[in-house]
């Protein structure tokens, strides 16, 4: 009995050791503001307790239905182009309805061929007849709400990705309910300024292949003198900032439709080129690589083809130009942008964690400062410490000895719960907070069945060995079915739940799996040791 007492009191040591040791690690200096630092380098506070930033962003969804047509309207030429069927104009007329595409001058004997290619390889579209003998292709309905639902979702997983790469502890980032087509996004403790410019990014690169030469023109109105008209499927567009050499009126011929897209990217990261400096490496898919490797064997300086330069596209602005020197199959380098390492980093990760299909405008920013946060902590910390102290004097009157039993036990319960935050990283927020109080519940609840189980037996003349047995073996069962269905429905709150109601759900499955090994493993450990010390026969305090 002795040996096996003193080998569960060892244990019981030993678990205190160690979730002691999750809370402060190893501290740098024993003293308060040392171990303050200690805790909190473990125990992350959320964005209510150490202050950060809010954010709504509102997803302009109609860029990526404009991505989308504007690839099927390339796919309509091409197709058109090897069927001989002709027109005078391709375009998508209304700008609020840019899932429309209308077709101009098509002949009457080739219209059947163009509904059949539509019907039978473009399953999501309508064609219809419009006004003066137009065609009019149409995404269906169904196809756009679907695809507005994919940009908002794959908008929110490129955020996450991002977010979570900079090492940002619980943000939250979930559809705003209160507007249409909107981001919730809470950063707790982050520097605001770059990570809003990393978020805003849309990282949307491009390869595409660069016209006149390669040469820019001074500006818009020189480029439409020298060409009069843009001829079809070509654009302008302007150089980025951070192209070494490029003024921001010059602008590019370059080709609407990309070679490359972010889409295409499997990995990018940040290397150097032969003189040194930062630049972009990033390798290509299977597909994309065999369709870049056939269009650089077409387009290069071997060749018969002046146009053979490509344009490195970020965000619709070029960051470098050069021609192709010979044909590339999957590994590519962005040279000669002016990136630093920092910039150079960020870019990569954006390319790894996936452009956004569509560019995001600010609707609302406000900061939560830190002073909301340290009277947040005052409050939380001041309602848990008198809710804890509270019950401590209630079980020490009502169960006098065996009150000290449950309190120790409480305790332990805490420093558990705080050392699998620590072991776990975890981020603690206000619910958080309730959920330790809620805890300490729990943990007063399983020791007042068990109490009041020992109590009813003493009442029936039980020996009080045998009455802590029975009260024990018979508040068990109770004890786990309590638990284990808030268990359930805190887990729930972790895997549906974000946020702060993720970290509530997280704090009580903490709490209630300390709560177990506490009120009946070391409740039980302290009430043999005192039996052990008393005469046969002698009262137990209870």
């Amino acid at each position: 009995m002795q040996r096996n007492l003193l080998i569960k009191t060892l244990v019981i040591i030993a678990v205190l050791l160690v979730f002691l040791y999750g809370i402060f690690g190893v501290p740098s200096k024993f003293t308060g503001d040392g171990l303050k630092e200690a805790v909190l380098s473990r125990i992350h506070l959320g964005l209510d307790l150490r202050g950060g930033t809010h954010l709504i962003l509102q997803v302009m969804v109609d860029e990526a239905v404009n991505t989308e047509t504007d690839n099927v309207m390339a796919q309509l030429k091409e197709e058109m182009q090897k069927q001989g069927i002709a027109y005078t104009d391709m375009s998508k007329p209304d700008p609020g309805h840019p899932e429309t595409i209308v077709i101009k001058g098509v002949p009457v004997d080739a219209g059947s061929k163009l509904r059949a290619y539509v019907t039978d390889y473009l399953r999501q579209y309508t064609i219809s007849s419009g006004a003066d003998g137009s065609t009019i292709v149409t995404m269906n309905p169904s196809e756009l709400a679907s695809l507005k639902e994919r940009t908002i979702d794959k908008s929110i997983e490129a955020i996450r990705n991002r977010v979570d790469t900079l090492g940002v502890t619980e943000p939250l980032i979930q559809r705003n309910g209160m507007g249409k087509d909107q981001i919730l996004v809470q950063l707790p403790g982050v520097d605001v300024d770059r990570v809003k410019e990393i978020i805003q990014s849309t990282a949307r690169l491009e390869i595409r292949q660069v016209f006149n030469g390669g040469a820019p023109f001074a500006n818009e109105q020189a480029a439409m003198a020298a060409l009069q008209v843009i001829p079809p499927g070509r654009t302008l567009i302007h150089p980025s900032s951070k192209m070494p050499g490029s003024n921001p009126d010059q602008v590019y011929l370059v080709s609407k439709t990309a070679v490359v897209t972010g889409t295409d990217i499997r990995d990018a990261r940040p290397s150097t080129d032969e003189q040194g400096r930062p630049d972009v490496t990033f390798q290509l898919t299977v597909a994309a690589g065999d369709k870049f490797f056939a269009f650089t064997s077409a387009h290069n300086e071997g060749g018969t083809d002046p146009d053979h330069y490509l344009a490195a596209v970020l965000d619709n602005k070029a960051i470098e130009v050069a021609s192709i020197r010979q044909p590339i199959h999957d590994n590519v380098s962005i040279t000669g942008g002016g990136f630093t390492d920092q910039s150079a980093g960020d870019l990569s990760m954006l390319l790894r964690s996936g452009a956004l299909p569509a560019s995001l405008h600010y609707l609302s920013e406000s900061t939560v400062g830190p002073s909301l946060g340290a009277d947040s902590i005052r409050s939380g910390t001041k309602a848990a410490i008198a809710g804890m102290l509270a019950v401590l004097v209630f079980m020490l009157i009502y169960y006098r000895g065996a009150g000290v039993n449950a309190n120790v036990a409480l305790v332990l319960n805490l420093i558990i719960l705080l050392g699998f935050m620590g072991f776990f990283g975890a981020t603690l927020t206000l619910p958080g907070i309730a959920g330790v109080i809620l805890t300490v519940g729990m943990g007063v609840d399983s020791n007042v069945l068990i109490f009041e189980r020992i109590r009813e037996e003493l009442r029936h003349n039980k020996a009080p060995a045998a009455a802590v047995d029975q009260g024990f073996s018979r508040a068990w069962v109770t004890i786990v079915d309590t638990h284990v269905t808030t268990i359930v429905s805190a887990l729930i709150l972790i895997f549906v739940g974000s946020g702060p109601v993720s970290g509530f759900g997280l704090t009580l499955t903490f709490g209630l799996l300390a709560n177990l090994f506490t009120a009946v493993f070391v409740s039980r450990v302290i009430f043999d040791a005192v039996l052990n010390r008393k005469q046969r026969g002698q009262a137990l305090s209870i």
